[in-house]
């Protein structure tokens, strides 16, 4: 009996230990690594959180810069920091990911749309936008262009995401959403022990042994998904590593990852017949070692549509080859800006 007592207190003990661990982690990580950027309300208590870069006094467009399904503001950092140069800039945590509050409507890009539309009306950041979307989130900029075309100077789609590769048009990759949506929710309760925050923190900021073992312990799938966060974070500039583990520690993290995953087929069925956007120039940069779309398919995202293929990129062009994702925002923001000197000088 006194046995089992003890091996109760001690797993208590841990469990407290763990939740007080991330409790204090979770904490620094906030004051550590959000200050840069500011929160920004925009209705019924959720709070986005907002990252601007830029001289905040240029005449030209405000290049916007919307991440992938799970990803957040630290997507595009070294992109927003160069093109910060030249142009205002803006990125941000969706609801339910990054610093952001927990989403409160489904992650699809009609909601989300309206949610960016929100938050630039109450930061006070003035059109013209340059939308800058990849994956999932060129989605959302297609919907925004479509809601908002007045607001909306050029688009640039990063291998933006295909509504025939998932279901319900594609069934077949049912059985990968639903992996997805079962890893984030055993996730949760791991992130809120502190187990996510010991991980990711071996992996990213330490030896990676750790997460390793955890990985090892988790099965192929735990494999697979060391393998993938090992790859894609890996592109990423070293700086930033220390606050995708803060993100990836939080367990709202993984509630916001299982919203997004619930959403793609509903995303798909809002997308598949959208009109495509019209008399706003539009640029898909389509990796080499994808399939170019279609004439058909270009079509239907827009009237005024161009293809550039990126031949040395996988899925994440901006991570390959960021020099041509800057270069092609670069000639969308001279061009959007002469329009917009010949529209004031005629008038």
């Amino acid at each position: 009996m006194y046995v089992l007592l003890g091996i109760a207190g001690t797993i208590t003990a841990l469990i407290g230990a763990g939740y007080l661990y991330q409790v204090i982690g979770g904490h620094r990580d906030r004051m550590r690594f959000a200050h840069p950027g500011r929160w920004v309300t925009i209705g019924r208590g959720c709070k986005l959180y907002l990252l601007e870069k830029g001289s905040k006094g240029s005449t030209g467009p405000t290049v916007l810069f919307e991440a992938g399904i799970a990803a957040t503001n630290l997507n595009w950092f070294h992109i927003q920091e160069i093109v910060s140069r030249f142009a205002d800039t803006a990125s941000y945590d969706r609801s339910g990911l990054g610093w952001s509050s927990p989403c409160r409507t489904a992650r699809t890009p009609g909601n989300i749309a309206v949610e960016l539309h929100d938050l630039l009306d109450r930061a006070q950041i003035k059109p013209p936008y340059i939308l800058v979307g990849h994956s999932f989130g060129g989605l959302v900029m297609r919907r925004y262009a479509l809601l908002f075309p007045e607001d909306v100077a050029g688009v640039l789609l990063v291998d933006p995401m295909r509504c025939e590769e998932w279901p319900p048009l594609n069934p077949s990759k049912q059985s990968e959403l639903d992996r997805g949506k079962k890893l984030s929710s055993y996730a949760v309760p791991i992130a809120r022990f502190g187990l996510a925050r010991l991980a990711v923190t071996s992996l990213l900021c330490r030896s990676g042994r750790v997460a390793k073992r955890l990985a090892g312990a988790a099965g192929d799938g735990g494999r697979h998904v060391l393998g993938r966060v090992t790859d894609e974070v890996g592109k990423m500039p070293s700086e930033v590593w220390p606050i995708v583990a803060a993100h990836w520690s939080r367990p709202g993290y993984y509630v916001g990852m299982r919203s997004h995953v619930e959403a793609v087929p509903d995303t798909v069925r809002e997308m598949q017949d959208a009109e495509p956007i019209r008399d706003i120039p539009v640029l898909v940069l389509t990796p080499g070692k994808s399939t170019p779309l279609s004439v058909e398919r270009l079509g239907r995202i827009g009237d005024n549509v161009q293809q550039v293929i990126a031949a040395a990129s996988a899925h994440w062009i901006h991570l390959d080859e960021p020099d041509l994702v800057i270069d092609s925002i670069r000639d969308m923001v001279v061009t959007a800006a002469t329009t917009q000197e010949a529209v004031a000088a005629a008038v």
